[in-house]
């Protein structure tokens, strides 16, 4: 009578391990995780950062849609077959360190959409005084691109190959308005050493 009903529970208890599952699996990409995927230091400033960021992703063909001294947004196309086409949008903020530490953290993420080419017939209609308008099924055909999925990349060799990108422009891109602050900053009358004292009068 026992094991009747364990067969008879067997299929409910296997039902229930497979939903605990399949919901495990779907929070694995939304939990909060202690890695690194999507942010680096850098040494220099902000500003500094996202002009090697804007940089690096125009080197790879990324188009760039939004630039700005600290956020820079790029957008690349693909077309993988006749079709299938995606697009990846990269998002790059630069965010200064603490105060006169001279250091930079750069978060990045990147969101993938993809398309796909769907086909949709549009049937003629002619107007019959008699019965008003007829649909035949013939006419022309339309192709639109549809999106049918959006996800942002977890790939951390992905995320990696962009930071050592943006560090190689990072070692000799300087923000334009750095040097001048520098140059500024040396003719300041307290770097220029004691003032010299006023030629003696003539008699």
């Amino acid at each position: 009578m026992m094991c009747r009903r364990f067969l008879l529970l067997l299929p409910v208890l296997l039902m229930l391990a497979a939903c605990s599952t399949n919901n495990s699996s779907k929070l694995q990409h939304e939990e909060f995780g202690q890695t690194n995927v999507f942010t680096r230091s850098f040494a220099g400033t902000d500003q500094s950062a996202c002009e090697a960021a804007r940089r690096a992703l125009l080197s790879q063909g990324y188009v760039i849609n939004d630039w700005q001294k600290t956020l820079i947004k790029g957008r690349r196309k693909y077309q993988h077959d006749a079709d299938v086409h995606s697009e990846i949008e990269f998002n790059v903020v630069c965010v200064a360190d603490s105060k006169g530490s001279n250091s930079t953290t750069v978060f990045a993420n990147a969101i993938r959409d993809r398309y796909s080419l769907k086909k949709s017939n549009n049937s003629a209609s002619i107007g019959v005084s008699a019965i008003g308008s007829v649909s035949l099924p013939f006419g022309s055909t339309d192709d639109a691109l549809v999106k049918v999925a959006s996800e942002t990349i977890p790939t951390g060799q992905f995320y990696n190959q962009f930071f050592d990108l943006l560090d190689r422009y990072l070692d000799s891109t300087r923000y334009p308005n750095e040097s001048d602050t520098d140059k500024k900053d040396m003719l300041l009358p307290e770097n220029l050493g004691p003032t010299p004292s006023p030629p003696p009068e003539l008699k």
